[in-house]
């Protein structure tokens, strides 16, 4: 488990810098913010990433957290989730390493303020990127999963996360020839469609050519085609009938 330390500067509007839990504070939004050109890649369009996250809280507290330099918020925006039950949403995001690259990194509230709870493994190479897909009960087993493509513009691979309290994120399975991200693009294609107690991951094929369904089983993930792809007929997907 990955707790915040010292290369982390936590600015918290609170007397003292510290927090107390409450049953009340919970995040309630959360948005990234201090844009920066430290981090050039450009996956999302332009030369600029976010160098701090900024939180709201049901008990009226604002926070700000402020990356060190080696690290950038690589992404579209916050994920507000809740992963291990308890009623409380943690914060799902993107975060890129100068020499690393990008991983998926899991943020909650704790008794000392703002901390890292989790990570996935860097992917291991500067300007290397994951593009989230959604994180939800995939199987049906009361266990929340997290999944994102690695490297939607090269590998390809649909990978899949589950979420422990006090073991952090797992890894569950995996499928290549899959992707929800053109190289440029401003926003992620696809998401988790949840429908009648039944989860599937909407995303396209490597070709962008059809319309692929996920689904998570005992066995790793099965798929099938639902038609041609287009931007409008993926968004109609994801919708419930």
């Amino acid at each position: 488990m990955i707790r915040a330390a010292a290369c982390l500067a936590l600015a918290l509007a609170l007397p003292g810098g510290a927090l107390r839990a409450q049953e009340s504070c919970r995040i309630v939004a959360a948005d990234y913010t201090a844009p920066t050109d430290r981090y050039p890649h450009g996956a999302l369009g332009d030369p600029y990433e976010w160098g701090a996250m900024a939180w709201e809280t049901s008990c009226g507290r604002a926070l700000m957290i402020t990356l060190p330099s080696e690290l950038v918020f690589e992404d579209t925006a916050p994920r507000l989730a809740d992963l291990d039950g308890d009623g409380a949403p943690e914060v799902i995001v993107v975060e890129s390493h100068r020499d690393r690259g990008a991983r998926l990194a899991v943020w909650g509230l704790t008794a000392e303020g703002p901390a890292r709870i989790t990570a996935t493994p860097a992917i291991g190479q500067r300007n290397r990127w994951l593009a989230p897909l959604g994180a939800g009960d995939l199987d049906g087993d009361g266990r929340v999963e997290l999944a994102y493509v690695d490297r939607p513009h090269l590998a390809r691979i649909l990978r899949v996360w589950r979420y422990l309290p006090g073991e952090g994120l797992v890894p569950v399975a995996e499928r290549p020839g899959l992707t929800n991200h053109r190289y440029g693009e401003t926003t992620i294609e696809g998401g988790l469609r949840a429908c009648a107690g039944e989860a599937e991951l909407l995303l396209a094929d490597a070709d962008w050519q059809q319309i692929m369904e996920l689904r998570l089983t005992g066995e790793g993930l099965s798929a099938r085609a639902l038609g041609r792809y287009s931007a409008a007929a993926l968004a109609a997907a994801l919708r419930c009938p």
